[in-house]
């Protein structure tokens, strides 16, 4: 796994908007770089709804936040609609930038095993160097421990 410390990978990715968006032309502003595993399920519903719902406070420290799935746009538009989320998803469908970041690896629940995606943000300063790395990130806090990490 990437860490603080560490000059963050670029990559290009689609956004829910249909636009190619890339790390290293977002540089000079903080980027929030959220790993999630899946669209509209209860955890990644309430992590992304935790950032709307402080998302003048967001705005407020000059980050950028992008969320990263393996969703497809066409996914991440109805996730964005339905609960009117004011920030980028980004598709990774095949898991190119998760596995960059170490994010990417063997999951088990419910006595099976399968590849996802490990909860996971990086915060990345406006020189594009990960600051904190939050592993195992809880959905009902994510939004107030990152905001402490870009008042750092």
């Amino acid at each position: 796994m990437v860490a603080a410390g560490e000059l963050a990978p670029d990559f290009t990715l689609t956004s829910d908007t249909g636009e190619s968006v890339s790390l290293s032309g977002l540089k000079g502003k903080p980027v929030v770089l959220y790993f999630y595993p899946k669209d509209d399920t209860p955890g990644c519903t309430t992590q992304a709804c935790g950032i709307r719902d402080a998302w003048g406070e967001f705005e407020r420290a000059g980050a950028v936040v992008l969320g990263v799935s393996p969703d497809s746009e066409k996914s991440h538009v109805k996730f964005k609609e339905k609960f009117g989320l004011p920030f980028t998803l980004l598709a990774d469908t095949d898991h190119v930038v998760a596995e960059a970041y170490g994010v990417w690896g063997l999951k088990k629940y419910m006595g099976r095993e399968y590849m996802g995606v490990e909860r996971s943000t990086f915060v990345i300063g406006a020189d594009g160097v990960v600051t904190k790395v939050f592993e195992k990130v809880k959905p009902a806090t994510h939004a107030d421990d990152v905001l402490a990490a870009l008042a750092a």
